[in-house]
């Protein structure tokens, strides 16, 4: 079991560096001062490989246990971003720059990481290889694909990865996991159309792609309530309309975007098709021109069984029985963790950050109460998937 001392005595530090992290905010994969922290502390605290620039400003390292004989290769993630928000808080170690902040509690997650990084390398108290990886641009920039395609799981040999995020409401020292797709798949719809401009007092004489892009939008709404199993999951959500300036003038042109999202891989694919052909369907009975373009965003975040009831036992042997959810639902937001749980396997787990404003608020504020439990989670995942050798 991890050394509750020892954590308790670096909680300070921890909370000092996160602070920090949190006054000096940066986006998505322009975080490097951010970085330079990180790899700083890596190497102060005698990990013992320090990786920079890693998809682009992603920063690895590889900490090596007493023992080797197990061959085993457990990697842990923490994303380093902010958000184009302006705070809203009067805190003292609120962000110094304007239009940026930790509202997703990045700061924290890479505290805890960070944390357990010191704690294991210290400690050593496990057989095997823990790679803890700091990643850019979670926040829209899939920088958790950027480092796989820039060799991450090849380059530092990773068996199984797990990742965790924060959960406003729910208590401090509890947490949530789930089997199988626990966040969304989230792609984009970008819709061009093109009909006939005129003067609004001859509608006869132009053809209004306002008129057809109302029925389009109606449509689309379809798919989930005729088109998908009631039983499955799907969100179509058009959320930009972009046509016209004038009162008087019917325009030429008409631009819609969306958002959809699907928890299966054959949802997903359901969705695609239906859109485009109602786009088709529809446009072509108006007689109007359009472009239909959809776009693949972050993929299903899927928990896999085994790696995820592991996580229940060893939050259940560190935190007591009762500090874990098993029955949440699948939520549709998206994570972009979801590509490294598709090059190994994995689980995404939920801490609770108790009562606080929600996630991607401009009063959101990550807890520092948290930090030790999620070291405590990290130290003791790797020392359970890797015990010493007595």
């Amino acid at each position: 079991m991890p050394k509750t001392e020892l954590i308790a005595a670096i909680h300070p530090e921890l909370t000092a560096i996160r602070r920090d992290l949190h006054r000096h905010p940066e986006l998505m994969y322009d975080v490097h001062r951010t970085a330079g922290v990180v790899a700083q502390k890596l190497t102060e605290w005698g990990v013992d490989e320090v990786v920079a620039g890693i998809g682009k400003t992603g920063v690895v390292g590889v900490i090596k246990g007493r023992g080797q004989g197990s061959g085993k290769v457990i990697a842990m993630r923490a994303d380093m971003d902010a958000l184009p928000i302006h705070e809203e808080t009067n805190l003292e170690h609120r962000s110094t720059v304007p239009g940026k902040m930790h509202a997703c509690g990045h700061d924290g997650h890479t505290a805890m990481l960070l944390g357990a990084a010191k704690y294991l390398a210290e400690t050593r108290d496990f057989d095997g290889t823990a790679v803890v990886i700091f990643q850019p641009a979670e926040e829209g920039g899939a920088g958790a694909k950027a480092m796989i395609d820039d060799g991450l799981m090849t380059r530092f040999g990773i068996q199984e990865v797990y990742g965790m995020h924060n959960k406003p409401g729910l208590p401090v020292g509890q947490f949530d996991v789930r089997k199988g797709p626990t966040m969304a798949a989230a792609d984009r719809i970008h819709i061009k159309i093109e009909g006939k401009g005129g003067h609004a007092a001859a509608p006869h004489r132009v053809n209004d792609p306002i008129v057809a892009a109302c029925q389009l939008v109606t449509a689309l709404q379809t798919i989930s309530s005729r088109n998908a199993d009631p039983l499955d999951s799907i969100v179509v959500s058009v959320t930009a309309m972009n046509a016209g300036e004038a009162f008087n003038v019917i325009p030429q042109t008409v631009e819609l975007k969306g958002s959809v999202r699907t928890l299966t891989p054959q949802m997903r694919e359901l969705a695609e098709k239906r859109i485009k052909e109602v786009t088709a369907g529809i446009m072509t009975a108006f007689g109007m021109s359009f472009v239909c373009d959809y776009l693949h965003g972050y993929p299903v975040t899927f928990n896999h069984a085994a790696q995820a009831e592991f996580v229940v036992g060893t939050i259940e042997a560190a935190f007591g029985e009762g500090k874990v959810d098993t029955s949440v639902p699948p939520t549709m937001g998206s994570e972009d963790f979801s590509y490294m749980l598709e090059e190994r396997p994995g689980a995404f787990i939920n801490i609770g950050n108790g009562e606080s404003a929600g996630l991607h608020h401009p009063a959101y504020e990550f807890n520092d109460e948290v930090i030790p439990v999620g070291v405590t989670y990290w130290a003791n995942l790797v020392e359970t998937a890797m015990p010493a050798k007595a």
